[in-house]
């Protein structure tokens, strides 16, 4: 299934704009009255020799470094006196790393280290479930770590071509 210069035109500006395929997928349907598949679109995007912008990752709270900090009426931080603009980057943080060769019974796997100096283990199984080893037995991640990791991990695998 082809489309013509102007639809062409407008598929590429689709993509400028940041559309994901399936919404692009959707909207060939409504506005030209066409259906394709995922993998037409996919197709189609190659020819067209266009790269979908990756969605910019969610910005991630800043973990607390133990310095004392002013907050300031609109939620952004400021120094206190003596601390330097260094002070205030997060020292710690979420880095997820993916394994070379993936675990046995594992789509994908790797190993992540929490901002609080933890570590474990995750994997993707056959389904699509992910899982975790966390190296001290009973460990759990805070909510901000998990949403960290979530977020790594999602740019990593992306990177890779997992989408």
């Amino acid at each position: 299934m082809s489309l013509d210069e102007t639809q062409r035109k407008k598929v590429a500006e689709w993509i400028a704009q940041g559309l994901k395929l399936s919404e692009i997928q959707n909207r060939i349907g409504s506005e030209f009255g066409l259906r394709m598949t995922y993998m037409d679109v996919r197709l189609l995007v190659d020819d067209l020799k266009l790269t979908p912008k990756d969605p910019e990752p969610p910005k991630a709270p800043a973990p607390s470094s133990g310095a004392p900090t002013q907050k300031a009426t609109d939620g952004t931080h400021r120094p206190t006196p003596g601390e330097s603009k260094a002070d205030t980057q997060p020292s710690g943080g979420v880095s997820v790393r993916v394994d070379k060769i993936a675990r046995p019974g594992a789509v994908v796997s790797g190993k992540v280290t929490f901002s609080d100096g933890k570590n474990g283990d995750w994997y993707f199984d056959q389904t699509g479930r992910l899982g975790f080893f966390p190296e001290q037995p009973g460990y759990r991640p805070s909510p901000a770590d998990l949403q960290q990791f979530q977020a790594a991990l999602d740019g990593e695998l992306t990177k890779m071509g997992f989408v």
